[in-house]
């Protein structure tokens, strides 16, 4: 019988407990202080990263193979024939083409390993390997897996407004989001992530308050009548983060579940403190 290993990367933003009860194996991404090397989620905390972006802005690296390594011959020993890496966005970060570069060596091990790229990022990412966890547990086909999750991938969304554009534009990942003049007037783009996997703006508005109405609107429309895992994502914003997730629930949206989560050091590096995200996957 084929034992299929679930793995993921740690910007996915889902709770400890989740990644427990489906056995989610986490590549962690790095945080590069002038101090050292901090695994993200592991080495250091959304809480501790925040406190020290006051003091300086780190860079961010992806999973080294050497640890990506290990990872798959740890789940060989224990006895996978197939592992399964859903993955954060390939427009977004090298990660995905680092695992797939060990696609022959992974064979060679004598497990299959099959990479879907989520397009997505935070719980975008986190809900399409929840799903697939859930898939799993059902003993359902890797193929019908695999099928089940892409067609996901294409009706998964994620939207999200920054206070600043300074951290997207000094870590490189602002695609096609224009924002020279954005913060001189207080111009605030709803950013989200194109067919290609990169960043451009969905629509923009003037002032963080309009900007957290026009998000809710956004998510609203482009989410219509489905019944959806719905995650609200901040930056350490928690009370605005309260606030669009009361706001979302008063528009009626057909919940299946709910979550708001902080993001990860991994993305905060390039979006800052205040994001505020909406994300979305059809149940």
């Amino acid at each position: 019988m084929e034992k299929i290993a679930l793995i993921t990367d740690s910007s996915c933003d889902l709770p400890q407990e989740i990644l427990k009860s489906y056995n989610i194996h986490v590549l962690p991404l790095h945080i590069i202080f002038s101090d050292g090397d901090y695994r993200d989620g592991i080495d250091i905390t959304s809480e501790e990263f925040y406190e020290r972006l006051k003091s300086e802005v780190p860079s961010t690296s992806m999973p080294s193979v050497g640890e990506t390594w290990e990872l798959f011959q740890n789940l060989k020993m224990e006895g996978y024939t197939h592992i399964l890496a859903i993955l954060l966005s390939s427009g977004l970060s090298g990660t995905l083409a680092m695992v797939e570069s060990l696609k022959t060596k992974v064979f060679e091990l004598g497990i299959n390993l099959s990479i879907i790229n989520s397009k997505a990022l935070s719980l975008g990412l986190g809900f399409l390997v929840m799903q697939a966890g859930e898939l799993i547990k059902k003993n359902t086909p890797l193929p019908d897996i695999i099928e089940k999750i892409e067609e996901l991938v294409k009706e998964t969304k994620v939207f999200f407004v920054l206070k600043t554009l300074e951290y997207l534009r000094k870590g490189g990942r602002i695609g096609l989001v224009e924002g020279a003049i954005g913060d001189i007037l207080d111009i605030k783009p709803i950013i989200s992530i194109n067919e290609e996997g990169i960043y451009y703006s969905v629509a923009k508005c003037r002032g963080r308050i309009r900007s957290l109405k026009k998000i809710i609107e956004i998510a609203k429309v482009a989410i219509g009548n489905r019944k959806v895992y719905l995650g609200v994502l901040h930056g350490s914003a928690p009370e605005d983060a309260e606030y669009v997730m009361e706001k979302l629930k008063e528009e009626k949206i057909n919940i299946a579940q709910s979550y708001i989560a902080q993001t990860t050091a991994s993305m905060a590096v390039h979006t800052g403190p205040g994001l505020i995200g909406i994300t979305f996957c059809p149940a």
